[in-house]
């Protein structure tokens, strides 16, 4: 079985009794996916970041079982610790893949200091399901447009959805 498969198993029974939290971890895979693809990524980098995208929000639940909400700052600060847990059986996950798939996880919603393309496109991907998820304003999205998307791709994929251009 295909690595990103195994985990979005593996992420599914974690949030087993949540489909909202299942479906949003799901788009956003197939987005990161998408502009990795198109925006020429290398196979190694893509398979962290498509990892990563796949639990990116994988405090939530635990989260607001333990304080009652979980907002972005407590998703990076606790996230790491349960990727780490859940990615723990997974051989083919090096050492230096999971650091960097804890890295994106512990930032996933600063959007300063960017410091790699598998960076910016979680980013992009994540906000173009919760631009929709959350339904945000037009006004959100163009500013969003403005300071979060670089890449070709989810800069289309984000102006056509939201018919921008």
């Amino acid at each position: 079985m295909e690595l990103q498969n195994a985990v979005i198993l593996k992420m599914i029974e974690f949030n087993k009794g949540d489909p909202k939290r299942i479906q949003h971890f799901l788009k956003v895979y197939e987005f990161t996916h998408l502009i990795a693809l198109n925006e020429g990524m290398e196979k190694n980098i893509r398979d962290t970041l498509e990892i990563a995208s796949i639990v990116h929000d994988i405090a939530i639940v635990p989260c607001e079982k333990k304080y009652g909400h979980c907002n972005g700052k407590i998703q990076e600060e606790e996230g790491p610790a349960y990727a780490r847990e859940l990615l723990k059986d997974f051989s083919e996950i090096s050492q230096n893949m999971l650091e960097r798939i804890c890295y994106l996880i512990a930032h996933h919603h600063t959007y300063t200091d960017v410091d790699g393309l598998d960076y910016r496109i979680l980013l992009e991907a994540d906000f173009l399901v919760n631009a929709f998820e959350d339904e945000l304003p037009q006004k959100a999205i163009l500013n969003a447009r403005e300071k979060i998307f670089e890449t070709k791709t989810g800069t289309d994929l984000l102006n056509t959805m939201y018919s921008l251009t």
